[in-house]
C-alpha cells in the first residue's frame, strides 16, 4: 500500500504546523492536510507567554508582534501586577503567527495540501485520511476534532450546558496603554487585553454562552475608557465550548495533539505553549514499537500538561464559585504566591 509520508498531520493550525516542523527537524517526511487557506484567523487571546516564545525560537519561528513584560489582573480598583522573570512574552496576531509557522514549515520541506479528514482508517502499518496515508497520523484539528471522534477517544464533557465557557475575540485600532497583558475580572466574564502591534489591541472575552461583547465591556469602565472611540477591526470571532475531555491521547498509529487532545480553559493563556510542548513530544516519541512509543507519548503528554490542567482547573472552579470576587484581591494581597503561579505557567 502506498505511503505518502512518515507523518500525516491533520489540521494546519499553529500546533499542526509546529508538529510538521518538529517532524522535518527530526528528518521525517510530512504532509499537512488543512481545508482552509493560510493564514487562518480564529478566536484567540494572542498573547504568547515567555515559554511559548522560547519554544517558537527553538523551531526557528520569530513572528512580529508587541513585546509583553508581564500580566496585570484588574477588578474594580484592585490591581495585581507580575513582571515576567524568565524573559519577555509577545502579543501576536493569530494570522501573523500562523503565517510565520507556515513559511517555516514550507522552508523545511513539509508538504501542505488542501483537504478535509472526514473519515480516518488505520491498520498496523499506517493511517489514512483525506486521501493521504502516513506511517503515523497526528490529529491537530482543534477543540472539535473530527479525528478524535473517528478513533473513539472522545470523553463526555462532564459540564452542565449552562456552565460551559466560550471565547470571543475582537480587535480595536488603538495604541496600547500598557506592555502587560491585562485581565479585567467581571462578574461572570474575564476580558484579556493583549497589545499585538503599535496600534492594535486584541480583547478576548471568556465566559458563558451568548456573551454580549459591548455590554460586557460597558460593565468594565476602566477598560471601556481606554477604548473610547477606537474603531473595531475585522469581524468578532468566537470559539467553544472550551472544555474538552479525552479517554486517551493515542489509538494505534493515531495521536491527538494540542486542543484535540483535551482542553480545560483559556483562562491562563497557556494553550499555545502547551500545544507546542505536545507537538514536540508527539514527534520525539515516535518509534517502531507502536505500543511502547504510544505509552511514551502518553507519559510525555501528562508531564507537559500537568501544571496547566491542575492550575487552570482550580482557577476555573474558583471563577465559577462565590470565591470569584476574591481572586484579584487575593492576588494583590499575596504577590509572591501570585507571581509563582504566573511564572509556573509561563515557563
Amino acid at each position: 500500500m502506498r505511503t505518502d509520508a512518515d507523518v500525516l498531520v491533520v489540521g494546519g493550525g499553529p500546533v499542526g504546523l509546529a508538529a510538521a516542523i518538529e517532524a522535518r527537524l527530526a528528518g521525517l517526511s510530512v504532509v499537512v492536510v488543512e481545508p482552509r487557506a493560510t493564514p487562518v484567523d480564529k478566536a484567540c487571546g494572542e498573547g504568547l507567554m515567555p515559554g511559548a516564545v522560547a519554544a517558537l525560537g527553538r523551531l526557528g519561528v520569530h513572528p512580529e508582534g508587541h513585546v509583553l513584560t508581564g500580566i496585570r489582573y484588574v477588578s474594580g480598583d484592585r490591581v495585581a501586577d507580575h513582571l515576567f522573570a524568565t524573559g519577555p512574552g509577545l502579543g501576536v496576531r493569530r494570522t501573523t503567527l500562523h503565517g510565520a509557522l507556515a513559511v517555516r514549515a514550507y522552508e523545511l520541506g513539509a508538504e501542505l495540501v488542501a483537504g478535509r479528514a472526514e473519515v480516518v482508517h488505520q491498520d498496523r502499518d499506517g493511517a489514512t485520511a483525506a486521501g493521504f496515508r502516513g506511517r503515523w497520523l497526528l490529529a491537530c484539528d482543534g477543540l472539535h476534532s473530527v479525528v478524535r471522534r473517528q478513533v473513539g477517544l472522545d470523553a463526555p464533557n462532564g459540564q452542565a450546558r449552562e456552565r460551559r465557557r466560550y471565547g470571543v475575540r475582537r480587535h480595536f485600532r488603538v495604541a496600547p496603554w500598557s506592555d502587560l497583558v491585562e485581565v479585567h475580572w467581571g462578574r461572570k466574564t474575564e476580558a484579556y487585553v493583549t497589545p499585538v502591534s503599535d496600534d492594535v489591541v486584541g480583547i478576548a472575552l471568556l465566559g458563558p454562552p451568548r456573551t454580549d461583547v459591548d455590554r460586557t465591556l460597558d460593565a468594565m469602565p476602566a477598560l471601556r475608557e481606554h477604548l473610547a472611540g477606537a474603531p473595531v477591526l475585522g469581524p468578532t470571532r468566537g470559539a467553544g465550548p472550551l472544555r474538552q475531555r479525552t479517554t486517551a491521547r493515542t489509538s494505534g498509529r493515531v495521536r491527538l495533539v494540542g486542543d484535540a487532545s483535551g482542553y480545560v480553559d483559556a483562562l491562563t493563556g497557556e494553550g499555545l505553549r502547551v500545544g507546542l510542548a505536545q507537538a514536540h513530544a508527539a514527534v520525539v516519541t515516535l518509534g517502531e514499537d507502536v505500543a511502547r512509543s504510544n505509552a511514551a507519548y502518553e507519559r510525555a503528554w501528562t508531564a507537559a500538561t500537568r501544571d496547566y490542567r491542575l492550575l487552570t482547573a482550580g482557577l476555573v472552579s474558583a471563577a465559577a464559585s462565590p470565591a470569584r470576587r476574591g481572586i484579584v484581591p487575593a492576588a494583590a494581597a499575596l504577590p509572591t504566591l501570585y507571581g509563582a503561579i504566573v511564572e509556573r505557567l509561563a515557563r
